[in-house]
């Protein structure tokens, strides 16, 4: 959760509430910063961190739930972890990180 969002960069959580096409995420952006800056200054070369960081976040969370996989807690609470379906989906979703990353990074307009 957003309880652990000072353990890095302040772009290593954004992208969790950046959701939305790159209008929406900009319009999102520009919010966020609007407030951050009010307490903190900023470091405007993180703006290109937050795609990469996305992605990790991504690979650890289905890296978290593998390492965890033997407690029987995990398959009952996570069925879906070991589908087909899951891994269909994870694999088109880090394609499409593939294309964002490849776009420029989200810019603040002031």
């Amino acid at each position: 959760g957003w309880d652990d969002s000072v353990g890095g960069p302040a772009s290593r959580e954004w992208g969790r509430g950046l959701a939305g096409g790159r209008a929406e995420q900009r319009r999102r952006l520009n919010a966020l910063l609007e407030g951050y800056l009010e307490f903190a200054d900023f470091d405007y070369r993180q703006l290109a961190l937050i795609e990469p960081l996305r992605t990790l976040r991504m690979l650890n969370y289905s890296a978290w739930l593998g390492r965890r996989w033997d407690d029987p807690a995990f398959p009952h609470n996570f069925p879906w972890f070991n589908s087909q379906k899951y891994w269909e989906e994870q694999i088109l979703a880090l394609k499409e990180q593939l294309s964002v990353m490849a776009e420029p990074a989200l810019e603040y307009y002031h």
